[in-house]
């Protein structure tokens, strides 16, 4: 996410942004699947880079909680969003700063959103901000440079998207977390559904390289905020 504006989609391409959603449900719901705390009823969630509001929704549909909060820098995803929520405890905000938040969150998500975020250091500190004492960011990349696949993915990105991709490893995030005051937990993403084989495409030259970004490149940061 970039802090300097906002842009109207994360796609260039309208077809594709309106795609992101769908493509993305089984794999979200995988995530859900690995997170430990089952019940959320008392949580405030925070979705950083919601796009049109899925994960959310699709949280709530599964795990209900008290209240949740998606932010995005894409204007017109986050009108969608709005738009789509119905009558969920939910709300979206056009930012990609925190800084009217402090400790109000009881867990956080983002999924393939901080390989784009220009400063890395500050977003851990600000999520460290954003959450209680205690509380639980859970962020997903395979945007690494341990990917094979990401010196590829870097041009394709770039092109296709309104937002500049970063070159970081996995160790990069974890040492940001770390000292931004969080303890750091990390393992493979582990995707253990079917997945459709749709023969190439911009981001995959084999039937392989899906299975091995879902299953190996693909990474799940669990951060646990320390503090008072």
């Amino acid at each position: 996410m970039a802090d300097s504006g906002t842009i109207p989609t994360w796609h260039k391409d309208t077809i594709r942004e309106n795609a992101m959603g769908p493509a993305h449900s089984p794999v979200w719901r995988h995530l859900i699947g690995l997170v430990p705390e089952r019940d959320l009823t008392a949580h405030a969630v925070l979705d950083f880079g919601c796009n049109q509001g899925g994960f959310l929704r699709m949280l709530h549909a599964m795990r209900p909680f008290r209240f949740g909060l998606g932010v995005d820098i894409a204007a017109d995803s986050v009108a969608r969003a709005e738009a789509l929520k119905g009558d969920l405890p939910l709300e979206y905000a056009l930012t990609s700063a925190l800084p009217d938040y402090p400790g109000r969150f009881d867990t956080a998500f983002s999924h393939e959103v901080i390989y784009l975020v220009p400063d890395i250091a500050g977003h851990a500190r600000a999520l460290h901000a954003a959450l209680r004492p205690g509380g639980v960011y859970y962020a997903v990349t395979g945007c690494h440079t341990g990917s094979r696949l990401w010196p590829k993915w870097r041009d394709v990105i770039g092109g296709m998207t309104n937002v500049q991709v970063q070159d970081r490893a996995v160790d990069d995030y974890a040492e940001a977390f770390r000292a931004a005051g969080f303890d750091v937990g990390y393992r493979r993403f582990g995707f253990e559904g079917f997945v459709p084989f749709a023969g190439p495409s911009p981001y995959y030259d084999t039937a392989d390289d899906r299975l091995y970004y879902l299953a190996e490149a693909k990474t799940v940061f669990r951060l646990v905020r320390r503090g008072h």
